[in-house]
């Protein structure tokens, strides 16, 4: 088979590319995680739909494959399961999404983290675990059991999903992120029947428009938010805004307004981004001889706040 004919859609520059339906979208990602497509292909690919951006219809096809491509995880606890996905790591601040999955886990909540296990240039939540001595699942099962235990679940996406892992690695070959990227922060891989929130980061402010029309078009429950260098964890610093959408309609009671004005005073965190000194901060703040930065203390209880609402209306 061939993608060639939705390449010539797609791929004439910014102004001249046509979007795909959803349908297109999906059958593409089909090919190319199927692996039933070249490796020019897979690069006229990335390269195509970083120069046009994905619509709204095609980030919905996109997922919709990505789904059907992850390993069949077990159904969370009756409360429901927020999912983290961690994908960009620390570059210059500590990433503190660990705190926040363990955070949620001390207070019975199902947490599900999934990202990859290494970066060459930044610090990941999987090797901030590892520091942790928090196990990470390899299995269905292993998810389960962390959840009984009442620890959060981190996978990797190799094992989640080893076909979209090959597309986001595609990174290192064309020095591009490519549409997998943004789709890897919207997996949350469970029937629409299961409660759960997950945290929909980004980084710039163009895709918070092109995410609220993808968490508004297919009915989702989510807290969109600017992260923390691309991590989906609120500066410890300053409090981002949190908007909350349930079923697809924005929820002005649960969205949160950001903290404005001029910082007074600056949590206490790790001198240094490494996995080592972020994990011995969190253990300090979860034993509590370190405060837990207001911010994190404010997603939570926003999370929180709105798994419950989806738990209730399921």
């Amino acid at each position: 088979m061939s993608i060639a004919a939705y390449i010539k859609v797609i791929g004439r520059g910014k102004d001249g590319a046509r979007p795909l339906d959803t349908d297109q979208a999906r059958d593409l990602l089909d090919q190319v995680l199927d692996g039933k497509v070249t490796d020019l292909e897979v690069g006229a690919f990335a390269l195509a739909m970083r120069i046009k951006g994905e619509t709204v219809e095609e980030l919905d096809g996109f997922v919709q494959s990505a789904h059907a491509h992850c390993l069949p995880l077990p159904a969370p606890p009756a409360g429901g399961v927020v999912v983290l996905p961690s994908y960009n790591g620390a570059r210059k601040l500590p990433n503190l999404t660990a705190l926040l999955a363990c955070h949620l886990a001390r207070a019975g909540i199902a947490v599900l983290v999934h990202g990859p296990l290494k970066d060459p240039a930044r610090v990941t939540t999987a090797e901030v675990f590892q520091a942790l001595r928090l196990p990470l699942a390899t299995s269905a099962d292993e998810v389960a059991q962390a959840w009984q235990s009442q620890r959060p679940a981190f996978i990797d996406i190799a094992t989640l999903s080893p076909s979209l892992a090959r597309l986001l690695d595609v990174r290192w070959t064309i020095g591009l992120r490519n549409p997998g990227h943004t789709v890897a922060k919207l997996l949350a891989p469970w029937p629409a029947e299961v409660p759960s929130v997950r945290v929909v980061n980004h980084t710039h402010p163009e895709y918070a428009h092109s995410l609220t029309g993808y968490l508004s078009h297919t009915q989702a429950t989510a807290l969109l938010m600017r992260g923390t260098e691309g991590e989906p964890v609120a500066d410890a610093r300053r409090q981002p805004k949190f908007e909350v959408f349930v079923r697809g309609e924005r929820d002005d009671v649960l969205s949160r307004a950001p903290v404005e004005g001029v910082l007074t005073e600056l949590p206490a965190l790790p001198e240094s981004r490494e996995a080592v000194a972020t994990a011995a901060y969190i253990q300090a703040v979860l034993r509590g001889d370190s405060p837990l930065p207001t911010s994190i203390a404010t997603q939570a209880e926003c999370l929180t706040q709105v798994l419950r609402q989806s738990t209730a209306q399921s």
